[in-house]
């Protein structure tokens, strides 16, 4: 019996904005995490661990800083003669093309490219969540089920509940789904990964195109999700495992705090599983006599001859002798001075920590963005956003 024919839709296009300064000059997929890795390694490598060899990323905001981590796909052995890896860009010259407006909107806008794919299956995936899945296991137990769609759904807390799309369950059957609602029914959510009986759904965008109008089609759980719901055709996947949503810079920043664990919730290097990426050319780490680190992921590149502790160094940082870093997190070429001292902070690529500067503190998580310089003896408090997005200058 022939393996179903699967697509995947890679959801890349977003501006990001909850991310704040970690997407002012990058697409939000390309925000690294856990050092050496990027959000868009996980669907990336879940799809290579699934044997999908054809995935689609739609991509609009600061292309290049996606184009240049995908490499044509290669890590996740996407670089193929047929298939393999495709930009989506925003593009002009049909009657469909122009800028999207939401993901729904997207689908509806590529109708033409997915129909000619001829997929039994489209799975549509965001790209701002940490967790591993076998989107092959989601998709065959969708096709055994006559639905039009399968939505894999995990458990939020009640408080973080109105984020997400929530559904009410019966069995696998899904009796009700609500938006982002101000008072959710219930706290199990969808985690944007969703299984599409493709002609079935295309044809019902064009009904909601021709009722409501293009612009008006926005994301899925505006009005695709609620129609299929709705006529009874919706069922839910219970994700198996670790699952958090990083799309804003505390959840970004507890997602680091929750691999710093003695067991972390996702092994990265479990060799029947493993996280791929963009190789670096980075050497290994120096930890320099007199250094204390605890309780922290030391990439290749870095050196530290400071105190680390509780916090993520990403490739090429450096902690000077005297400096103190304490459950933050440092992206690419962050230096971080004698004599200064970084605690509960997010710092972005290349910010310069002078001698004696304070960022951060109790409370609030401080975000620094790419390429700031912190005076010598300045202090940047807990809570501070640098460079201000509120200023004009």
């Amino acid at each position: 019996m022939a393996l179903p024919r699967i697509l995947v839709l890679v959801l890349a296009g977003g501006a990001g904005g909850r991310l704040e300064l970690l997407t002012e000059q990058r697409a939000k997929p390309a925000v690294p995490f856990a050092g050496v890795y990027r959000l868009i390694d996980f669907p990336l490598s879940n799809c290579q661990h699934a044997g999908i060899a054809d995935v689609w990323v739609s991509v609009q905001f600061h292309p290049t800083s996606l184009s240049d981590h995908l490499a044509n796909g290669r890590p996740w052995d996407l670089d193929r003669t047929s298939g393999g890896l495709l930009m989506l860009p925003p593009f002009q010259g049909t009657e469909r093309g122009g800028w999207v407006s939401g993901t729904a909107n997207l689908l509806w806008r590529q109708a033409d490219l997915i129909r000619e794919y001829d997929a039994d299956a489209l799975v549509v995936v965001s790209s701002d969540a940490v967790y591993k899945l076998d989107y092959r296991e989601v998709v065959d137990s969708h096709l055994d089920s006559g639905a039009e769609v399968t939505m894999v759904t995990t458990e939020v807390a009640a408080d973080d509940a109105s984020r997400y799309g929530i559904v009410q369950v019966d069995g696998e059957k899904v009796t009700d789904y609500a938006y982002k609602p101000d008072e959710p029914a219930s706290t199990t959510a969808t985690n944007e990964v969703f299984v599409f009986t493709p002609g079935a759904t295309l044809d019902r965008l064009d009904g909601l195109n021709e009722e409501l109008g293009e612009d008006e089609l926005e994301d899925l759980g505006s009005h695709l999700l609620p129609a299929q719901t709705g006529d009874g055709l919706a069922r839910a996947y219970p994700l198996p495992g670790y699952w958090r949503d990083v799309g804003t810079v505390p959840a970004y920043w507890q997602a680091h705090r929750d691999f710093l664990s003695e067991e972390p919730p996702i092994d990265l290097d479990d060799p029947a599983w493993p996280l791929h990426t963009r190789g670096g050319r980075h050497s290994a780490a120096r930890i320099l006599a007199g250094a204390v680190v605890d309780g922290s992921l030391v990439s290749g590149g870095t050196r530290v001859a400071g105190e680390v502790s509780g916090s993520v160094l990403s490739p090429g940082v450096v902690v000077e002798e005297g400096a103190t870093v304490v459950d933050s997190v440092l992206l690419p070429g962050v230096r971080v001075r004698s004599g200064a001292t970084v605690t509960r902070a997010v710092l972005d690529d290349r910010v310069d920590v002078g001698e004696g500067a304070s960022v951060g503190g109790d409370g609030d998580i401080t975000l620094v963005g790419r390429q700031a310089r912190v005076e010598r003896g300045g202090q940047v408090p807990a809570g501070a956003r640098l460079p201000d997005p509120e200023r004009d200058d």
